[in-house]
């Protein structure tokens, strides 16, 4: 498809920079199977949602990822955004051509060895024994390009960025549908009757990466390493069973459920990496009903929802949410989206 189609124009002062206090009172713009539209917040979700949903959020968790350093009097700045093992990142460096195999890279008593650069794309090896303790004395929160150019990342990003959910370490983005979820909000979810549970996808970098052909079948995905344990397979698998639906809460969550589902909608164990790309025409096995966030313009993740609830019905949205002054990106509201194919109503 025409990357073009995926295009739309935003104000600049609709980029949520902080996000909102307390959570779940972002607003929540629902998207119903006809196309309709409502305007909510995200602490209404219970009444949305029936007895029997399961909703499925990612436990990731950020890690200080963004790193400044130098080589020799070249200012170098590293994001990482995959783990290859214990010692070696695969990481975007800025300049990247100042980052040739066997450099030597300091990051203010953090030092990495350059083993080899593909574009903007490095592989580090970092001197360190704990490279984890390293990296939280030295790195700080790789907030999302759009955030980080109009102010820098502090203190108060150390708690905001992170999910009510997060416990595994390993993302270098956050699963910002998460962002919105609070003790209170999780209680009145299981009052009415919801489950919970999770799976892991550790977010990388390219998740923010522009995509830069002119058709979407000529774009590459970065891969990001996920799991859904056996346990968790089975619950999603049981839930469907009774009638009850899978409530993916981000799109990261919804990209690994598709990964796993075999040609029956059967969700599977797994534990690797997943490179899907969901673009309009995909036939979706695992996820009844998505939260997600505002995405940006020609991004992956605009695609997916086009996929998940038609690009028209995504158009319109978008358009009543800029007009109606939604917050969008990372820190921004959230809408809840239910396909064509699906009866919402409680």
């Amino acid at each position: 498809m025409d990357i073009s189609l995926f295009d739309f124009e935003l104000p600049r002062d609709r980029i949520a920079l902080r996000p909102v206090s307390p959570r779940d009172q972002a607003r929540l713009l629902r998207v119903d199977g006809g196309g309709g539209l409502d305007d909510r917040h995200v602490s209404d979700l219970p009444d949305m949602l029936r007895p029997g949903d399961l909703l499925v959020s990612n436990d990731t968790r950020v890690i200080p990822a963004r790193l400044f350093g130098h080589r020799g009097e070249a200012k170098i700045e590293i994001t990482l955004h995959k783990r290859l093992d214990a010692a070696r990142w695969v990481a975007f460096a800025r300049p990247a051509k100042k980052c040739r195999p066997g450099d030597l890279l300091e990051f203010d008593g953090l030092s990495a060895q350059v083993e080899q650069r593909d574009g903007a794309e490095v592989t580090l090896r970092f001197l360190a024994d704990d490279v984890e303790t390293a990296l939280q004395q030295h790195g700080v929160m790789p907030l999302p390009p759009y955030i980080a150019a109009q102010r820098p990342a502090d203190a108060r990003d150390l708690e905001d960025y992170q999910t009510i959910f997060s416990e595994k370490k390993g993302a270098v983005a956050a699963p910002t549908a998460g962002l919105h979820f609070t003790d209170r909000l999780l209680a009145g979810l299981k009052a009415r009757g919801v489950a919970h549970t999770t799976l892991t996808l550790h977010v990388g970098a390219g998740t923010f990466l522009p995509v830069k052909v002119d058709n979407t079948e000529d774009h590459r995905m970065h891969a990001e390493w996920g799991e859904i344990t056996p346990e968790v397979a089975r619950q999603l698998n049981e839930v469907r069973d009774r009638g009850g639906r899978i409530v993916a809460v981000g799109t990261t969550s919804l990209r690994l459920l598709e990964s796993a589902a075999d040609e029956q909608g059967r969700i599977q164990p797994f534990r690797g990496d997943t490179d899907i790309f969901i673009t309009p025409g995909y036939k979706f096995r695992a996820v009844d009903v998505l939260m997600t966030n505002f995405h940006l313009p020609k991004s992956t993740l605009f695609m997916l929802v086009s996929a998940f609830c038609g690009l028209d019905r995504m158009q319109a949205a978008y358009a009543h949410a800029i007009a109606n002054d939604y917050r969008f990106y990372s820190y921004g509201d959230a809408c809840l989206l239910f396909p064509p194919s699906l009866t919402e109503a409680p």
